[in-house]
């Protein structure tokens, strides 16, 4: 979103009740800016980038991918501490592979709290635009008591307690100071902007290739639109902004349940495999 259509401070006029709430359906549209700001910090650019865990890599295993993403995101938000208990250990099993070499161009390691807490802000980012574009009120913060909820979409991994800020105002003073350290160098550029055309999904990606473009560009922050290179008139914002808001007006009239159909399937298939002995990953 144009970093001058922030109203700071402002709370929505319809406040979630819960951060359950915050998981719709058009969380969707701005996945892929979500994904496209958490990359363009180095550390996690990289380690995605050469990350020698082939199925998590979405450009080989989309639908591996997303079904791993939904339900971490699941589980954090609307799983119990034993579930992500269990799937924090899952994902750890995973991570440990991801770190870096003599070779890469910068240090990584995927256990690095730091580095997990600009995953989880990008997460909560995409969650609080969205339910600010869908009431009505672009740029709205969300309540301190919501936002502090959220924080489970980084303690559920690496993130300790004391690293997520305190309130939603000094969570704008790190994410402020996060988006002045992001930069996208070209083999991570080359990736992203795969990942913006939607190879890895083939013919089917590129059905509606212009419409998933235009919502990931009308998510993503300055500097990371101009970093990609996209367009972006105030005309767009201005469409964007209708468009998100005649989604809401629709979907907030279903109860919370039935907002986040995929969360839900998500949460049934981690009880289902931890039943039956599966692997969760």
């Amino acid at each position: 979103m144009p970093t001058g259509s922030r109203t700071d401070g402002m709370t929505a006029p319809r406040s979630p009740a819960c951060a359950a709430e915050l998981l719709m359906m058009p969380n969707r549209r701005g996945a892929t800016a979500s994904v496209i700001m958490q990359l363009a910090l180095p550390p996690v650019g990289y380690g995605v980038l050469e990350s020698r865990v082939d199925s998590g890599n979405v450009m080989k295993h989309p639908l591996h991918r997303a079904r791993t993403t939904a339900t971490y995101l699941a589980v954090a938000m609307l799983g119990t501490d034993d579930e992500k208990n269990a799937y924090r250990a899952a994902v750890g099993g995973s991570h440990r592979h991801v770190r870096s070499t003599e070779s890469s161009p910068v240090s990584y390691n995927a256990f690095d709290g730091t580095a997990q807490r600009w995953v989880a802000a990008c997460l909560y980012r995409l969650y609080e635009d969205s339910w600010g574009l869908c009431t009505g009120r672009p740029g709205s913060w969300l309540p301190d008591d919501i936002y502090r909820q959220c924080a489970t979409l980084g303690t559920t991994l690496q993130v300790r307690d004391e690293q997520w800020p305190a309130d939603r105002a000094a969570f704008e003073e790190y994410w402020q100071q996060g988006l002045s350290a992001l930069h996208i160098d070209p083999p991570v550029r080359n990736h992203l902007e795969r990942l913006l055309g939607r190879e890895q999904w083939g013919v089917a990606g590129r059905i509606g290739l212009d419409r998933h473009r235009f919502y990931t560009t009308g998510f993503l922050h300055e500097p990371v639109r101009s970093m990609m290179g996209l367009q972006w008139t105030a005309e767009d914002q201005r469409e964007f902004e209708a468009r998100m808001a005649g989604i809401g007006r629709r979907i907030l009239r279903l109860p919370p349940r039935l907002r986040r159909p995929i969360p839900e399937l998500a949460l049934a298939d981690l009880r289902r495999r931890r039943r039956n002995g599966l692997p969760l990953i």
